[in-house]
């Protein structure tokens, strides 16, 4: 009998297998090539668009009708006496009413401030508005010792568009005159600022400004009230803060626009005579009685001359 003998094996593949093997490795190492660029590749888009939502402005996205385009904010001192309160209150809607705007008006008291100074009620009281108003473009800061004088200006055309407020901001200046040696850009467009602010022969006039709301202005409120700025007893609290964030966080200066003072933060002189600098004149936008709060002085006294003129009883003092 005879039995069928297995096939006798070999060392030695046959000439298509080492090609078949070859050719399997190549793929391999293609398939594993195309899938390491595939992972780099998503990780870039991935971090370029995270980068590109914190810092970029909402302009693109879809506001539903109805919604004022500007909110103005200004945190009330309940101490105050409650008709003065409502003068500054029936000025700020006013203008609103005329513009399509709205007000908004939280107490300095709201808000935990951690035995920080009144002032610092800006920062929540802002960050508390885009909460109420998520849809709305802009949001106005105005300190209670400020009155909307010129009611004619919108917000947007005497300030916020974009060829009007590359007109205005001060460029390759110190942020702190006269002497910083952090400098404003040069290069920044319009319509990729997201913060404005005046700025008086001092420093930042920061009694009154302007956010465009976004993952930016949220970040850059968080950061200013940071609970640290807030314990370090700064001569001039929330300013002196603001001052030192803008000039050592290079993702906030990339955001600013310093602007000229009186074009929008005209400041009044007070009674004893010191000089003050931007001091209103006639048609500016806003008059502030800076400091009226402070120094035994009576921010209602001062400030209703203005509140006259503005109701047609008589021309405001103005010191020229």
């Amino acid at each position: 009998m005879h039995f069928a003998m297995p096939p006798r094996k070999t060392s030695r593949p046959p000439p298509y297998a080492v090609r078949n093997s070859r050719s399997s490795l190549n793929a391999l190492f293609r398939r594993d090539r195309l899938r390491f660029l595939a992972v780099i590749l998503l990780g870039c888009i991935g971090t370029i668009y995270l980068l590109g939502h914190l810092f970029s402005s909402a302009s693109s996205e879809v506001i539903p009708a109805g919604t004022p385009l500007v909110v103005i904010v200004t945190a009330i001192n309940k101490s105050w006496d409650p008709a003065f309160v409502e003068k500054i209150k029936k000025n700020r809607r006013d203008y609103a009413a005329q513009h399509g705007y709205t007000t908004f008006f939280p107490s300095s008291s709201d808000y935990s401030l951690r035995n920080a100074p009144l002032s610092w009620a800006k920062v929540p009281a802002m960050r508390h508005a885009m909460t109420l108003f998520p849809s709305s473009t802009y949001f106005w800061y105005l300190d209670p010792t400020a009155i909307i004088m010129n009611r004619s200006l919108s917000l947007t055309s005497h300030i916020m568009d974009k060829e009007r407020l590359e007109s205005l901001m001060i460029v390759n200046e110190p942020v702190v005159p006269p002497d910083s040696v952090i400098k404003t850009f040069d290069h920044l467009k319009g319509d990729r600022i997201d913060l404005v602010v005046a700025q008086d022969k001092d420093g930042l006039c920061q009694s009154g400004f302007i956010i465009r709301r976004g993952d930016w202005a949220k970040y850059f409120l968080d950061a200013w009230f940071d609970p640290l700025y807030r314990s370090y007893n700064f001569q001039k609290a929330e300013g002196h803060a603001l001052e030192h964030i803008v000039q050592w966080h290079g993702t906030i200066l990339a955001k600013l626009a310093l602007i000229p003072q009186r074009t929008f933060n005209s400041y009044v002189p007070p009674p004893s005579g010191v000089k003050v600098p931007g001091v209103y004149a006639e048609g500016d936008f806003v008059a502030n009685f800076i400091g009226c709060d402070r120094d035994k002085r009576n921010c209602a006294d001062e400030m209703q001359p203005y509140f006259d003129h503005l109701a047609g009883k008589g021309p405001a003092e103005s010191d020229d």
